[in-house]
């Protein structure tokens, strides 16, 4: 064989490391979209059946008909085991509430956003059954919690005091437990502070500081205050009972009271403000007796402006599970769940009530996550 020459092996190796460099360089291009497989979509929160730990996690393409299911199980081999009670998203990664039947048993899992790659997993004694999150500053979040709950024998379910588990993403650790009343639940974040519900018949809103995690002089609303979002007049909104309350977020003055409907068998309650925050949708439901108290009920709306709420003449007539509306295009996704051993379905609507499609999620979906 011909030895070859000092200048063709260079110019040889030279064409070697340019071919490896560009078959290196394709590879990737064509791997990015599998690189971010949940950056673009719908998370659907399947709260699953309580006692059988089977909550999950959805995720749904807008344009899609079909759903990818169990999504946490499909990417790290191991399931989620609980009930899912919430997923939020703070600087690229998910926290995933996860709420077991089983005493101490209860986790927030922390997972990359775009992969859903597990991260972390913060247990008990840390996050005692979690209830809601939210960001409140760079790689900073807050989760309610209720604490170690009771069997309600003498009106101790809920640990008086609950708390805001602070979770820096920066370390995935718990860096501070805030007490709160008994029974925290949903949070909505209003410049620098936190407003806090409770459905410990609590009722005061409580009021924290995200800057300093100190609470505040809290809010006197009704029972039960569940924070729902500010509106277009930068007006925060609360459902407490029958009620949904209206508050001026700066100085803490409530504003009004406006009573939901007439009914006095039916509950309000998913009580979601549309993207132009000129809307609240709620659905309005009632066990019924006569039908082995099967839940039934309608879903409703109203304008931010309005005076009353009659809840009379239903913007669809059905019951869901879960509701909210996707902030890109006005689509609004329901969940509904015809029983706690089967499927449920997503529903889509368009912004005026007509059905677009329906899409076969998991046991129980109660929430949606837009990303």
């Amino acid at each position: 064989m011909k030895k070859m020459n000092t200048a063709s092996a260079v110019r040889l190796k030279l064409a070697l490391s340019l071919l490896v460099a560009l078959n290196w360089s394709c590879k990737n291009d064509n791997d990015d979209p599998a690189a971010v497989p949940y950056g673009s979509g719908v998370v659907v929160i399947n709260s699953g059946n309580f006692l059988q730990n089977n909550g999950s996690l959805s995720f749904l393409n807008r344009s899609s008909k079909t759903a990818s299911y169990d999504i946490f199980s499909l990417v790290n081999q191991r399931t989620l085991t609980g009930g899912v009670q919430g997923y939020a998203e703070v600087d690229g990664k998910g926290l995933i509430l996860v709420d077991n039947s089983t005493a101490a048993q209860d986790k927030l899992e922390i997972i990359d956003a775009n992969t859903f790659k597990s991260l972390a997993t913060l247990k008990t004694p840390e996050i005692e059954n979690p209830r809601y999150a939210v960001k409140v500053g760079t790689n900073k979040a807050y989760v309610s919690c209720w604490d170690v709950s009771g069997d309600f024998a003498n009106g101790t379910f809920y640990k008086d005091p609950g708390y805001v588990a602070v979770v820096d993403l920066s370390t995935n650790t718990v860096t501070k437990k805030i007490n709160v009343p008994k029974g925290p639940e949903a949070m909505v974040v209003v410049g620098n502070e936190v407003f806090l519900g409770s459905v410990g018949e609590v009722k005061n809103l409580t009021v924290i500081d995200i800057n300093t995690d100190a609470v505040k002089a809290p809010v006197e609303i009704g029972t039960n205050p569940s924070p729902v979002g500010v509106d277009a007049n930068n007006k925060l909104w609360i459902s407490s009972g029958n009620e949904i309350v209206r508050v001026n977020p700066q100085t803490k003055a409530v504003e009004n009271r406006l009573k939901v409907g007439t009914s006095t068998t039916k509950s309000p309650g998913t009580f979601r403000m549309s993207p132009d925050k000129q809307t609240i949708y709620f659905v309005y439901s009632f066990y019924d007796p006569a039908d082995n108290f099967k839940q039934k009920g309608e879903t409703y709306r109203f304008s931010v402006n309005d005076t009353t709420i009659p809840a009379t003449t239903p913007f669809i007539n059905r019951l869901f599970s879960g509701l909210d509306i996707d902030p890109t295009s006005g689509t609004i996704y329901a969940g509904f769940t015809p029983s706690y051993g089967q499927a449920g379905y997503v529903y889509r609507f368009q912004p005026n009530g007509t059905l677009i499609d329906s899409v076969r999620a998991e046991i129980a979906p109660t929430g949606f996550y837009f990303k």
